[in-house]
């Protein structure tokens, strides 16, 4: 009996403990879920936060020091992002935060959707513009907001600095410190500098998501942002078949714009998906280019892709400025409409696949060209880098200036740097650099820097003039590599000095005009040294005086010019809340010098795109 009541009570004592450890772990657990809910409101409730610090830090990218390196903007860590609560609720943190993540965050996983289709846009509401110079919508200096709305714009403008700088002719504009929201928009331009999106000027917000956006006339851009405006994207699909016309586009006095999500997709001469004379970022989206380059950068601005799965196909030029094709062009014009500096491209997860040509050239400006961990493919018969000179500059001092840091990267392809161009090239974190530099003999100035665990396999003879390696960075595979007037030894290591850019100021005068900018005299471009967009940093030009023809204020009437409505006529309900502004009508500013109708009746692209 006493073993017997021994048994029982230990018994009972077990099953206390298992009962007290079962409601211990369902408060855990309990807990954990309500952490989990509240990291879930809190990634919710901050988006908008987190989007403003992502926007500053893109804006204040462009301020930085030529001799400054880039710094990935935009780019998360998804092992910081993403907290481990249990595997159902982390599964479902993980799609909460990949679809609606922060603009300019990278997504943990899961693969890219595309933005919606126009018959996937259901609308309420119908607003047509056919008159020239005008907008089918508008805030000036207001708050507005649409959604479900169907607009469609026609009519031209002969004035090409208005409508490439200052909104002339957009579909739907905003500016002087407006903000406008627009949801499930059905957008469509079919005239000459017909922008489809336009934000204008300092503290001026355009903010779209899950919309449709089609252009079909020269010079008319998916989104426009001037003026040092702000334009938040997401989810979108945007088609332009003009030339001239970028999905994506900024142009002098530059801005913000931040893109997450959708499809990008351009097919015009002179038309890269993405022309920057702003700070832009882009994530998780498809971009494609079917003519021009997939992406120009001029003077000291910057473009960052996070997650991006960007296509070029570059078989069509828009000046003869330079016999190459490429994907990515950085280039300065010389226009002035962006400011001289460092440009920055950023490339962070994701793939770049090319089907002509080069996969980047830069000219005429310094650029800091940035890679991690993406998938970089040239169908081409060009090499991933080249740094030279062409059209744009003086000649003799108006090479490429390259600094190329590569991050758990794979690069293959050749480099070419010529005699007034340099390059400092920094492999890390495992990278492998496999091609040669400088094939056919000494040029410009170039160094190499391999970290340990990272190598170069040459596939050809190089000549480079400083070299920094461990004993076992370098696989010689045969061919010679030659180090200033030394050869260098395979298995030997290595220190040398990155080479230090001494740019001049000034040089060259504006003319040409690659993809996606202003472009020479002729049918589809503008006069010769007019240059394309603006620079970051510059000062927003003032809007020229006169005034505008109008659109659908967001108080649901039209302005007027001269007394009588615009064209602009509207069907159905709309939601959205107005304060009061004033109509474009009203607006007036300093004369601007612009080119008259006939030197603007075509693409504008002086962009870098166009050799």
């Amino acid at each position: 009996m006493k073993a017997e009541e021994l048994r029982r009570k230990f018994k009972i004592f077990i099953t206390g403990v298992t009962m007290a450890a079962m409601v211990t772990s369902m408060a855990a657990c309990s807990s954990q879920s309500a952490q989990a809910g509240n990291s879930q409101e809190a990634a919710v409730a901050t988006s908008a936060d987190k989007a403003e610090d992502e926007t500053t830090e893109v804006g204040l990218s462009g301020n930085r020091d030529e001799d400054e390196k880039t710094e990935n903007t935009g780019n998360t860590d998804g092992a910081e992002s993403t907290e481990n609560t249990g595997n159902t609720v982390a599964a479902a943190d993980d799609s909460e935060e990949a679809a609606g993540s922060a603009a300019g965050q990278t997504a943990v996983s899961g693969d890219l959707q595309p933005g919606p289709a126009k018959e996937d846009i259901e609308t309420t509401e119908t607003v047509e513009n056919n008159e020239d110079s005008s907008h089918a919508i508008m805030a000036d200096g207001e708050e507005a907001s649409y959604s479900a709305t169907s607009v469609t714009k026609t009519g031209d403008s002969d004035q090409g600095d208005e409508a490439d700088f200052y909104g002339d002719n957009a579909a739907i504009f905003a500016a002087n410190g407006g903000t406008l929201t627009l949801s499930n928009m059905a957008v469509e331009t079919k005239g000459t500098h017909a922008n489809a999106v336009f934000s204008y000027g300092e503290g001026t917000t355009v903010n779209i998501s899950d919309s449709y956006i089609e252009t079909s006339g020269n010079c008319s851009g998916g989104l426009m942002t001037t003026g040092g405006g702000t334009m938040n994207a997401e989810n979108l699909t945007i088609n332009t078949s003009g030339n001239s016309s970028a999905a994506i586009r900024s142009d002098r006095g530059g801005g913000t714009v931040t893109v997450t999500g959708g499809s990008y997709t351009t097919s015009g001469t002179g038309s890269p998906v993405i022309y920057s004379t702003a700070d832009i970022t882009v994530s998780n989206a498809k971009m494609e280019s079917t003519a021009s380059q997939g992406v120009v950068v001029e003077g000291k601005n910057s473009v960052t892709l996070n997650n991006v799965e960007l296509t070029a196909d570059n078989n069509t030029k828009n000046s003869d400025k330079s016999d190459y094709y490429q994907a990515v062009m950085i280039y300065q014009s010389m226009s002035g409409d962006a400011d001289e500096g460092t440009a920055s491209f950023t490339m962070d997860g994701g793939s770049l696949t090319n089907a002509n040509g080069d996969i980047f050239f830069v000219n005429n400006t310094a650029a800091a060209i940035d890679l991690t961990d993406a998938e970089i493919i040239n169908k081409g018969d060009g090499v991933f880098l080249r740094a030279a000179a062409a059209g744009w500059g003086s000649e003799g001092s108006n090479g490429g200036h390259v600094n190329m840091t590569a991050a758990e990267q794979e690069i293959n392809g050749d480099m070419v740097v010529d005699d007034v161009s340099e390059l400092n090239l920094y492999l890390k974190e495992g990278s492998v650099f496999t091609g040669a530099v400088n094939s056919d003999g000494a040029a410009g100035s170039v160094y190499v820097e391999i970290e340990e665990g990272s190598k170069w396999v040459l596939t050809g003879d190089s000549y480079i003039t400083s070299l920094t390696c461990g004993a076992d960075a370098i696989d010689l595979n045969g061919f010679t590599l030659h180090v200033g007037d030394q050869t260098y030894e395979e298995g030997t290591e290595s220190s040398g000095q990155a080479v230090e850019f001494t740019l001049s100021s000034g040089n060259g005068e504006g003319s040409g005009a690659p993809d996606g900018r202003p472009g020479e005299n002729g049918e589809n471009g503008d006069p010769a040294g007019k240059g394309g967009p603006g620079g970051n940093g510059s000062t927003p030009p003032e809007k020229p005086g006169g005034e505008k023809n109008g659109g659908k204020r967001s108080d649901g009437r039209h302005s007027q010019k001269n007394g009588s409505a615009s064209g602009s006529t509207s069907t159905g309900d709309r939601s959205g809340s107005a304060s009061g502004g004033t109509s474009a009508g009203d607006r007036s500013g300093s004369a601007s010098g612009g080119t008259s109708a006939g030197d603007k009746s075509g693409s504008t692209s002086d962009d870098a795109a166009e050799n």
